[in-house]
């Protein structure tokens, strides 16, 4: 297995949150650089798939030196994962940074990423899943708005026709982007109205579920307090959902929320009568007194679409829409 990290946040000077004005990067124009980093879990032949897509949208696809690196499950050594991910921020060629594939490891790395470096020259970075606790670490050291979309791993079945539209228009238009309730999702069950309105306005801020649970009380951990938090998961029991809500209720986390977002639920099936993920999240939620609207296209299942991670929102329960401001300038 790889071993611990050499770099830590301190040697880079990045303090734990950052306060101040929002950073967002250019938005992205045919020929500009796309770098394909594996802070994960290493590349796959998916990764063929992904270029061509990115290719489409006009852009320079280039791969890090460790993306198909593996040690264990992991796509090379920390060390090694740590420097592609910032050597593409260090690079002003390079003007948007892609995951290649989510699995585990992203935490073990994150304490590491330049911050100096993020904040010089803001970058579109892009991914979901594992890489949530990059998202976090990116918004709460350096205030930059990144997004949460498909991976460089593409696969066609999942991530269809209207998947590469919504990535596209997130990554290269400054126009609003609007999700609207799908009533197939099973979250789309998950639609509470808040005691003082359906509406709610906030930076939409949060990524996996799992992911967030697991970074309470470290510095890449995004304070939540006026946010909307978007949350979705894959592979889990409606307990876990229960059990993940429940520990950040306890810690105070979702105390000062504007809102809740509710992305998909995969692989949460259970037996007939069974309590299931859309009615424990609901139950755990519905008495913060404030609006939660599921059934959003955000996460592991089929027509994953983008949204900016950081960038303002609002969701509006009564009209099923969430709205987000573009993510890049």
């Amino acid at each position: 297995m790889a071993g611990g990290t050499a770099v830590g946040a301190a040697a880079l000077g990045s303090p734990a949150e950052a306060k101040g004005k929002v950073l967002k990067a250019p938005k992205l124009k045919a020929g500009d650089t796309v770098r394909v980093v594996a802070p994960a879990y290493p590349g796959d032949s998916r990764l063929v798939r992904g270029q061509e897509i990115l290719e489409g949208m006009g852009l320079v696809v280039e791969y890090g030196e460790h993306v198909y690196d593996t040690a264990g499950y992991l796509a090379g050594t920390d060390e090694n994962r740590l420097a592609d991910l910032n050597a593409a921020f260090r690079d002003p060629k390079v003007r948007a940074i892609i995951g290649a594939r989510g699995g585990y490891g992203s935490q073990r790395i994150v304490d590491g990423l330049d911050i100096a470096a993020v904040r010089k020259d803001p970058k579109v970075f892009f991914g979901f899943s594992d890489l949530t606790v990059i998202h976090s670490r990116l918004w709460r050291a350096a205030r930059l708005v990144s997004f949460y979309g498909p991976l460089a791993t593409w696969t066609d079945t999942r991530t269809g026709p209207e998947s590469v539209a919504s990535m596209k228009a997130a990554l290269m238009s400054t126009d609003d982007i609007v999700i609207t309730r799908d009533a197939t999702e099973p979250s789309s069950a998950v639609r509470i109205a808040g005691s003082k309105g359906s509406v709610a306005r906030g930076p939409l801020v949060g990524g996996n579920l799992t992911m967030i649970d697991m970074d309470t009380d470290t510095d890449s951990f995004p304070k939540l307090d006026g946010a909307i938090f978007l949350f979705e998961d894959t592979g889990e029991a409606p307990y876990s959902y229960d059990r993940m809500l429940t520990h950040l209720r306890r810690s105070g986390a979702l105390e000062k929320i504007a809102g809740v977002a509710v992305g998909q639920f995969t692989g949460a099936d259970v037996a007939p009568g069974a309590p299931t993920a859309a009615q424990v999240v609901t139950e755990r939620l519905k008495d913060l007194g404030v609006p939660v609207l599921g059934g959003l296209r955000i996460g592991h299942g089929t027509g994953q679409l983008t949204v900016p991670i950081g960038a303002n929102a609002v969701i509006d329960v009564e009209a099923g829409t969430l709205t987000v401001e573009a993510g890049v300038r």
